[in-house]
């Protein structure tokens, strides 16, 4: 077994916040943690464990005290880790609560949603006062050395400033940009503002508008923090990088999968790794990105994954599309939407698409813009592979077991599992990768036979976690839970995604 991809250090990385004792937080949506860094040393460690009582941390700050708030966007919710080390609520009714700020012990937050709000809320009791509503998406804010509150207004492209205590309008301080998703200020009070878009880091005097771009990164950034005057900034694959005085770059953290879902072998033989806000192509060892949440024509929060030919994939996304993908040309064409939590999909032979559909526990085939369902009642149905005979076949999760679904039938093929998920079928051999056991099996479609190839998997939870559901983050996602999965070369190699370590695995079987 080869690992073609370095295990993540961080499951992304969004908010950033230098803390009271000098390391960067870092707060990790999919990875559903918060980690502090130590710039100097690159030592990590975990302050807010995945599967703890954060969920999908967005954002950080501090009080004076040294407690910490964090947005809980997936969850709507703002809670508080003190310095006892207790969490608590603090508000649970803030849909796509994100960025956050605290200025003279006022805590601030902002619905990166839109007609998304500016909200302050009392640190002790949750009490909330709306500062400012209908704005398009802002996100990660702070105050300015002028006591105004600046805030990135993604919809609009633009930076804005309010007095919190009212008498004006919100003000327009820059536009133009390469859609903005946080505002820090550095020592001599100029903003400095993360783009998502272009991956440009950029300064902007909020007195005469003029800018400079600071550097020029990977698209994806999300925040930035400073410490000592030296500037660090986050990109959704979990790379922490610290920008020079000079402009250049230096990598503090790699960056690698956030969350790998689905896999699939093009036709051009490149190795696709759907990675929720990224597709990624593996190709002669490099792994590069071939479209992301914000660039033209990509479908959304990428799930499942199957090759369609002439550089075309059918994917599925967690906003519940079936998309035909042409990451080249930057064009997606929806083939139907509407779903319930889809997962898995392949392509039959008569060109229809079968996909799993995880909320209603149905499968169906969509062919010509029509849905057929092909069966109802599936206990979490995730993983979809098509038999030698033309057959769905179905891993339920929930029901440890793959089925294949013939006319209003559906027979077990393989049973005795904890939790498949990915699946599929080459040569005769049924593969199934059980996140519960941690194994990869194949499965003699003929005889029945089966055989454990590879083990101890960095699939699924790590032992003894139990992650809490993500619920997602609409427009840019729906909920969102855990699927590896799987996918075979023409050699025979098995890839396999290992969600729990963020990384891509080969398996290939001995001769013999």
């Amino acid at each position: 077994m080869d690992r073609l991809t370095a295990p993540s250090r961080l499951f992304g990385a969004n908010g950033l916040r230098t803390g009271p004792d000098g390391r960067i937080y870092v707060a990790q949506v999919t990875g559903s943690q918060i980690s502090a860094l130590e710039a100097g040393t690159g030592r990590l460690d975990t302050v807010s464990p995945h599967g703890g009582d954060i969920i999908a941390p967005d954002d950080v700050a501090f009080d004076r005290r040294g407690n910490l708030y964090a947005t809980e966007v997936m969850d709507g919710r703002v809670s508080v880790l003190d310095t006892a080390g207790r969490t608590r609520v603090l508000r649970d009714d803030l849909p796509c609560a994100n960025g956050i700020t605290v200025h003279h012990d006022r805590l601030f937050i902002g619905e990166c949603r839109e007609a998304g709000r500016l909200i302050e809320l009392d640190p002790d009791t949750g009490a909330a006062r709306v500062v400012l509503d209908n704005v398009p998406s802002p996100n990660a804010m702070e105050f300015g050395p002028d006591g105004l509150l600046y805030f990135p207004v993604m919809g609009a492209n633009e930076i804005w400033r309010i007095d919190v205590d009212g008498g004006t309008a919100p003000e327009r301080v820059a536009g133009d940009l390469g859609l903005p998703d946080a505002v820090k200020f550095d020592a001599r009070g100029r903003i400095v503002s993360t783009q998502v878009h272009s991956g440009q880091v950029l300064r902007i005097d909020p007195r005469t508008g003029e800018r400079t771009a600071l550097a020029t990164l990977n698209p994806g950034l999300d925040n930035l923090t400073f410490v000592d005057n030296r500037l660090f900034v986050s990109n959704f694959t979990g790379e922490i990088t610290e920008i020079g005085s000079n402009g250049e770059p230096r990598t503090v953290l790699p960056g690698g999968l956030n969350w790998p879902l689905d896999l699939a072998v093009g036709d051009d033989g490149d190795l696709y790794v759907a990675d929720g806000t990224y597709l990624h192509v593996l190709s002669d060892g490099a792994l590069r990105s071939v479209g992301m949440l914000f660039t033209p024509g990509y479908p959304g929060f990428l799930r499942g994954l199957a090759p369609a030919g002439a550089g075309q994939l059918v994917v599925t996304t967690s906003g519940g599309q079936v998309s035909r993908y042409r990451p080249a040309r930057g064009e997606n064409e929806v083939l139907a939407d509407g779903f319930d939590q889809l997962y898995g999909v392949a392509i039959a032979s008569d060109g229809a698409v079968v996909t799993a559909e995880l909320g209603t526990g149905r499968v169906l085939s969509i062919r010509s813009g029509e849905v057929e369902v092909l069966a109802t009642g599936r206990h979490e149905p995730v993983g979809v592979a098509i038999g030698p005979d033309g057959a769905a076949l179905v891993a339920e999760a929930g029901a440890g077991r793959v089925v294949a679904l013939r006319g209003t039938r559906a027979e077990t093929v393989l049973d005795a599992l904890q939790r498949p998920q990915g699946i599929l079928v080459r040569d005769g051999v049924l593969f199934v990768l059980d996140a519960g056991a941690k194994a990869l099996i194949a499965c003699e479609l003929a005889t029945g036979a089966r055989q454990i190839i590879a083990w101890q998997l960095p699939v699924g939870a790590p032992p003894g976690v139990v992650p809490k559901p993500l619920r997602g983050m609409p427009p840019f996602s729906g909920p969102q839970g855990p699927f590896a999965g799987i996918t075979a070369g023409p050699d025979g190699t098995v890839y396999v995604s290992a969600d729990g370590d963020g990384s891509v695995l080969a398996v290939r079987r001995e001769a013999g």
